[in-house]
Protein backbone atom coordinates (compact mmCIF):
# COMPACT_ATOMS: atom_id res chain seq x y z
CA UNK A 1 0.00 0.00 0.00
CA UNK A 2 3.03 2.11 0.59
CA UNK A 3 3.83 1.92 -3.54
CA UNK A 4 7.36 0.61 -2.93
CA UNK A 5 9.06 -2.60 -4.17
CA UNK A 6 12.70 -3.49 -3.55
CA UNK A 7 13.69 -6.64 -6.78
CA UNK A 8 16.77 -8.21 -7.31
CA UNK A 9 17.47 -9.68 -10.94
CA UNK A 10 20.11 -10.87 -13.42
CA UNK A 11 21.53 -9.10 -16.33
CA UNK A 12 21.73 -11.30 -19.32
CA UNK A 13 23.29 -8.66 -21.75
CA UNK A 14 20.87 -8.18 -24.17
CA UNK A 15 18.05 -5.94 -25.15
CA UNK A 16 14.53 -5.46 -23.57
CA UNK A 17 14.83 -7.96 -20.58
CA UNK A 18 11.51 -7.82 -18.46
CA UNK A 19 11.64 -7.44 -14.80
CA UNK A 20 8.89 -7.73 -12.34
CA UNK A 21 8.49 -4.62 -9.84
CA UNK A 22 5.86 -6.60 -7.70
CA UNK A 23 3.77 -3.55 -7.03
CA UNK A 24 0.13 -3.87 -6.15
CA UNK A 25 -0.41 -0.11 -6.54
CA UNK A 26 0.29 0.36 -10.07
CA UNK A 27 3.28 1.15 -11.87
CA UNK A 28 6.54 2.56 -11.27
CA UNK A 29 6.90 6.23 -11.70
CA UNK A 30 10.54 6.20 -10.09
CA UNK A 31 12.97 3.32 -9.97
CA UNK A 32 16.59 3.20 -9.29
CA UNK A 33 18.64 0.75 -10.41
CA UNK A 34 22.52 -0.21 -9.24
CA UNK A 35 24.90 -2.70 -10.55
CA UNK A 36 26.00 -5.21 -7.15
CA UNK A 37 28.39 -6.74 -8.84
CA UNK A 38 30.68 -3.15 -9.86
CA UNK A 39 31.26 0.36 -9.31
CA UNK A 40 28.57 1.26 -11.78
CA UNK A 41 26.47 4.46 -10.91
CA UNK A 42 22.98 4.31 -9.67
CA UNK A 43 20.38 4.93 -12.86
CA UNK A 44 17.38 6.63 -12.32
CA UNK A 45 14.02 6.38 -13.92
CA UNK A 46 10.96 8.88 -13.70
CA UNK A 47 8.47 9.22 -15.08
CA UNK A 48 8.31 12.78 -16.14
CA UNK A 49 11.74 12.67 -17.96
CA UNK A 50 9.87 9.69 -19.90
CA UNK A 51 11.35 6.32 -20.78
CA UNK A 52 14.14 7.03 -23.40
CA UNK A 53 15.40 8.96 -20.79
CA UNK A 54 17.88 8.68 -17.83
CA UNK A 55 19.12 10.44 -14.51
CA UNK A 56 22.38 9.31 -12.17
CA UNK A 57 21.53 9.43 -8.36
CA UNK A 58 25.33 9.77 -7.95
CA UNK A 59 25.84 12.88 -10.55
CA UNK A 60 24.83 16.12 -11.12
CA UNK A 61 24.26 15.97 -15.12
CA UNK A 62 20.50 16.77 -16.46
CA UNK A 63 18.27 13.99 -18.47
CA UNK A 64 20.15 11.81 -21.00
CA UNK A 65 18.71 9.92 -23.96
CA UNK A 66 19.30 6.79 -25.12
CA UNK A 67 17.47 3.63 -25.57
CA UNK A 68 20.40 1.61 -23.45
CA UNK A 69 18.66 2.00 -20.14
CA UNK A 70 15.30 1.53 -20.31
CA UNK A 71 14.84 -0.10 -23.65
CA UNK A 72 12.19 3.08 -24.33
CA UNK A 73 9.33 0.72 -22.52
CA UNK A 74 7.18 2.37 -20.53
CA UNK A 75 6.43 0.60 -17.06
CA UNK A 76 3.11 -1.26 -16.86
CA UNK A 77 1.09 -2.37 -14.11
CA UNK A 78 3.55 -5.85 -13.92
CA UNK A 79 7.05 -4.94 -15.24
CA UNK A 80 10.24 -2.66 -16.30
CA UNK A 81 12.13 -2.99 -18.99
CA UNK A 82 15.93 -2.78 -18.85
CA UNK A 83 18.33 -2.52 -21.80
CA UNK A 84 22.26 -3.10 -22.81
CA UNK A 85 24.05 -0.25 -20.43
CA UNK A 86 26.48 -1.72 -18.10
CA UNK A 87 24.42 -0.24 -15.85
CA UNK A 88 21.28 -2.26 -16.13
CA UNK A 89 21.96 -5.22 -17.81
CA UNK A 90 25.15 -6.76 -18.44
CA UNK A 91 26.03 -10.40 -18.68
CA UNK A 92 25.36 -12.39 -15.62
CA UNK A 93 25.92 -9.25 -13.26
CA UNK A 94 23.62 -8.72 -10.25
CA UNK A 95 21.15 -5.87 -10.24
CA UNK A 96 18.89 -4.60 -7.29
CA UNK A 97 16.04 -1.71 -8.51
CA UNK A 98 14.07 0.17 -6.04
CA UNK A 99 10.49 0.99 -7.23
CA UNK A 100 8.14 3.30 -6.48
CA UNK A 101 4.21 4.47 -7.85
CA UNK A 102 2.34 7.39 -6.41
CA UNK A 103 0.25 6.81 -3.34
CA UNK A 104 -2.44 9.35 -2.80
CA UNK A 105 -2.32 10.90 -0.20
CA UNK A 106 0.80 10.04 0.15
CA UNK A 107 3.39 10.16 -2.09
CA UNK A 108 3.88 11.65 -5.41
CA UNK A 109 6.45 12.14 -8.49
CA UNK A 110 6.33 14.94 -10.60
CA UNK A 111 7.66 18.13 -12.25
CA UNK A 112 7.60 21.58 -12.27
CA UNK A 113 8.66 24.68 -14.36
CA UNK A 114 11.10 27.29 -12.56
CA UNK A 115 10.34 30.82 -12.77
CA UNK A 116 13.95 31.95 -11.07
CA UNK A 117 11.69 34.64 -8.72
CA UNK A 118 11.20 34.10 -4.42
CA UNK A 119 7.68 33.64 -5.29
CA UNK A 120 7.80 30.77 -6.74
CA UNK A 121 5.68 27.78 -8.26
CA UNK A 122 3.37 26.30 -5.85
CA UNK A 123 3.27 22.15 -6.72
CA UNK A 124 -0.25 20.47 -5.30
CA UNK A 125 0.97 16.78 -3.98
CA UNK A 126 -2.57 16.06 -2.14
CA UNK A 127 -1.01 15.97 1.16
CA UNK A 128 1.87 18.31 3.54
CA UNK A 129 5.46 16.52 2.46
CA UNK A 130 7.68 15.50 5.10
CA UNK A 131 10.69 14.45 2.73
CA UNK A 132 11.31 15.89 -1.28
CA UNK A 133 13.85 15.79 -3.76
CA UNK A 134 15.04 17.66 -6.32
CA UNK A 135 17.05 17.66 -9.56
CA UNK A 136 16.60 20.12 -12.47
CA UNK A 137 17.24 19.09 -16.07
CA UNK A 138 20.49 20.85 -16.04
CA UNK A 139 24.35 20.60 -14.15
CA UNK A 140 22.67 20.19 -10.36
CA UNK A 141 22.91 18.30 -6.72
CA UNK A 142 19.81 16.03 -6.03
CA UNK A 143 18.72 18.72 -3.43
CA UNK A 144 16.79 16.92 -0.27
CA UNK A 145 14.86 18.71 2.33
CA UNK A 146 12.92 17.15 4.99
CA UNK A 147 10.64 18.38 7.95
CA UNK A 148 12.75 16.37 10.84
CA UNK A 149 15.69 18.80 10.35
CA UNK A 150 13.73 21.58 9.57
CA UNK A 151 9.70 21.33 11.22
CA UNK A 152 9.02 25.06 10.37
CA UNK A 153 8.90 26.95 7.50
CA UNK A 154 10.74 28.15 5.26
CA UNK A 155 12.34 24.63 5.33
CA UNK A 156 16.37 25.85 4.16
CA UNK A 157 18.47 23.21 5.79
CA UNK A 158 19.34 20.49 3.28
CA UNK A 159 21.75 18.03 2.52
CA UNK A 160 22.65 16.57 -1.60
CA UNK A 161 22.05 12.83 -2.08
CA UNK A 162 24.67 13.04 -4.77
CA UNK A 163 27.46 14.48 -2.31
CA UNK A 164 29.61 13.64 0.64
CA UNK A 165 29.48 17.55 1.97
CA UNK A 166 27.73 18.62 5.14
CA UNK A 167 24.25 19.81 5.13
CA UNK A 168 23.40 23.28 4.71
CA UNK A 169 21.40 25.84 5.68
CA UNK A 170 20.00 29.09 3.80
CA UNK A 171 22.97 30.89 2.47
CA UNK A 172 24.12 30.84 -1.45
CA UNK A 173 23.02 27.19 -1.40
CA UNK A 174 19.52 27.49 -0.58
CA UNK A 175 18.66 31.14 0.37
CA UNK A 176 14.69 31.44 1.07
CA UNK A 177 13.90 27.69 0.62
CA UNK A 178 10.46 26.63 0.35
CA UNK A 179 7.30 26.05 2.06
CA UNK A 180 5.78 22.51 3.10
CA UNK A 181 2.20 23.13 3.07
CA UNK A 182 -1.00 20.98 3.94
CA UNK A 183 -1.66 20.42 0.28
CA UNK A 184 1.84 20.73 -1.30
CA UNK A 185 5.01 22.62 -1.10
CA UNK A 186 5.87 26.29 -2.16
CA UNK A 187 9.57 27.47 -3.57
CA UNK A 188 11.03 30.35 -2.07
CA UNK A 189 13.99 30.24 -3.50
CA UNK A 190 14.96 32.57 -6.35
CA UNK A 191 17.08 32.87 -9.24
CA UNK A 192 19.68 30.30 -8.91
CA UNK A 193 19.76 26.41 -7.09
CA UNK A 194 18.84 23.34 -8.38
CA UNK A 195 14.92 23.83 -7.72
CA UNK A 196 14.55 27.03 -9.18
CA UNK A 197 16.33 28.42 -12.13
CA UNK A 198 14.00 29.83 -14.87
CA UNK A 199 12.16 27.79 -17.42
CA UNK A 200 13.80 24.88 -16.24
CA UNK A 201 12.11 21.66 -15.63
CA UNK A 202 12.88 20.22 -11.95
CA UNK A 203 12.07 16.74 -11.06
CA UNK A 204 10.68 16.22 -7.93
CA UNK A 205 9.80 12.98 -5.33
CA UNK A 206 7.69 14.05 -2.30
CA UNK A 207 6.43 11.87 0.70
CA UNK A 208 3.80 12.66 3.37
CA UNK A 209 4.93 11.56 7.18
CA UNK A 210 1.79 9.56 7.66
CA UNK A 211 -1.00 9.59 5.34
CA UNK A 212 -4.05 7.34 5.37
CA UNK A 213 -6.25 7.03 2.66
CA UNK A 214 -10.16 7.38 1.97
CA UNK A 215 -11.37 4.00 2.77
CA UNK A 216 -9.53 3.95 6.43
CA UNK A 217 -6.10 2.51 5.42
CA UNK A 218 -2.75 3.29 6.28
CA UNK A 219 -0.51 3.41 3.41
CA UNK A 220 2.52 3.47 5.20
CA UNK A 221 5.09 5.94 7.22
CA UNK A 222 7.84 8.11 6.24
CA UNK A 223 10.89 7.83 8.29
Amino acid sequence: KSGFSIVTYTGNGSSAQSIGHGLSSGAPEFIIVKNRSQADSWAVYHQATGNASHLLLDGTAGVSTGSAYWNSFTPSSTIFKVGTDHKMNANTEKYVAYCWSGVKGYSKFGKYIGNGNTDGAFIYTGFKPSWIVFKANRVTNWYHHDSARNPANPVTIGIDLNSSGVEYNGGVYVGNGLDFVSNGFKIRQGTGLGYNYTGEEIYYMAFAKQSFLGDGTNPGTAR
